[in-house]
């Protein structure tokens, strides 16, 4: 985190309320234990894998986070040709400091993450400006009808991005950068719409209930991800990895199931892939890698996990995620 003002890294590192959720989220995985099987020859590891149609080199994708640039000046240029030089997939916040075309120059393959906007002429521009740029999918979050705000953000007094940066996908066709509003009118006739108006996978971010889940089926959502925002919305919510298995016994292997939050080692992978997530997504590791080191420290922080993985595979008895099963998990 070299070089990280301490504002910012309280902005990145925070979360809601008394951080109860973002503390769980991280315990959730260190509760788990995994019950190896021993003599099964796996040889050499295959990590690769298809996800919507697109190939990865590995079930591990980058989670979307605001304001890269404040983490290092190259900002989500460095962190997609980070994602690219490693294979996988980068979902760029809608909040993103470089416009989406910058971003795609790098590439990396892209998901792009949106805030359903009222200004529906305004979305309408943004979703035809980010399926030109290349867009593999958007993933819609669901779970921010208002904004949440961090105690540390009201210490600090962080409310804005400093002069000379701003939320480059949100400038409209005259120039003017406009605010990310949350709605809290958002409904699945909302979705609904938005599938309507796309011809891009359309994955839902933010799903912990079951019943949630089944809804997501039920209107044609072609994957859901399990979280709580990394602990940044409704303080007291349930541990991704908690909510894990009722929402892929919901989902009833229909469509696939990913899930972020609290992840940080190579064997928290292997707990998720498991019990059935068909990948995972990781957030502030990525912007430490990328406030220590820009492109690079966030490729070696995305190899860092690869390694991690393969050996947990190797020692857990399985050559590729397909083989691990959810009797692997105590």
């Amino acid at each position: 985190m070299t070089g990280l003002d301490p504002v910012h890294r309280d902005f990145f590192a925070g979360g809601a309320g008394e951080e109860r959720t973002l503390r769980a989220n991280e315990d959730a995985w260190a509760r788990r234990r995994i019950i190896p099987r021993v003599l099964r020859g796996t040889g050499p590891r295959d990590l690769r894998t298809t996800l919507l149609g697109t190939d990865l080199s590995m079930p591990v994708l980058i989670a979307p986070t605001a304001f890269h640039s404040l983490a290092h000046p190259d900002g989500e240029v460095a962190t997609a040709t980070a994602a690219a030089a490693a294979g996988t997939a980068m979902i760029v916040s809608m909040a993103a400091t470089r416009p989406i075309e910058q971003i795609a120059a790098t590439g990396a393959t892209l998901w792009f993450q949106l805030y359903p906007q009222p200004d529906l002429t305004f979305q309408d521009a943004l979703l035809e400006r980010v399926t030109k740029a290349g867009v593999k999918a958007l993933v819609v979050t669901v779970d921010s009808p208002v904004f949440s705000h961090g105690r540390r953000d009201l210490r600090t007094g962080f409310t804005d991005l400093p002069p000379g940066l701003a939320c480059e996908n949100m400038r409209d066709d005259t120039g003017v950068v406009r605010d990310i509003t949350m709605d809290d009118t958002l409904s699945w006739a909302h979705l609904d719409r938005l599938r309507a108006g796309t011809g891009l996978p359309v994955v839902l971010k933010g799903i912990l209930h079951p019943a949630d889940a089944l809804l997501a089926v039920e209107h044609g959502a072609d994957a859901v991800i399990v979280s709580n925002h990394g602990g940044r919305q409704l303080d007291g919510a349930i541990a991704t990895l908690d909510a894990l298995p009722a929402v892929l016994a919901a989902a009833g292997g229909r469509i696939p199931v990913l899930i972020d939050g609290g992840i940080r080692t190579g064997t928290d992978i292997l707990v998720a892939l498991a019990l059935g997530a068909k990948a995972v997504a990781v957030g502030r590791p990525v912007i430490w890698g990328l406030a220590g080191g820009g492109a690079h420290g966030v490729q070696e922080k995305l190899e860092t996990l690869r390694a991690q993985l393969d050996h947990s595979l190797a020692l857990a008895g399985a050559q590729r995620p397909a083989d691990l099963s959810p009797d692997l998990i105590a």
